[in-house]
């Protein structure tokens, strides 16, 4: 049996830029709220582009969708920043 001093680290293949790029975990896409969130959080969305003002201008929103219905944004857009936001 080799003692575990001798062991390789178990992520000993992967690199340090690796490893700090690895964010899966839940805190690593925040979530707003439409309904609450600033024009420039929005903004802020990754994907998005400068979509708060549209957004803002046409709550309050009852579920993501709706962003769709009420033709806020282009599909390709929502697709982009739909697990960015909520409706609470």
């Amino acid at each position: 049996m080799t003692p575990l001093a001798e062991s390789p680290p178990l992520n000993a293949d992967r690199s340090e830029t690796q490893q700090a790029s690895d964010n899966s975990g839940p805190a690593a896409v925040s979530v707003v709220d439409l309904n609450t969130a600033s024009v420039a959080e929005l903004n802020g969305l990754k994907g998005g582009g400068m979509i708060g003002r549209a957004i803002a201008q046409r709550r309050p929103y009852a579920s993501v969708d709706q962003l769709l219905s009420k033709r806020v944004l282009s599909r390709s857009t929502y697709e982009r920043i739909k697990n960015q936001v909520t409706v609470r």
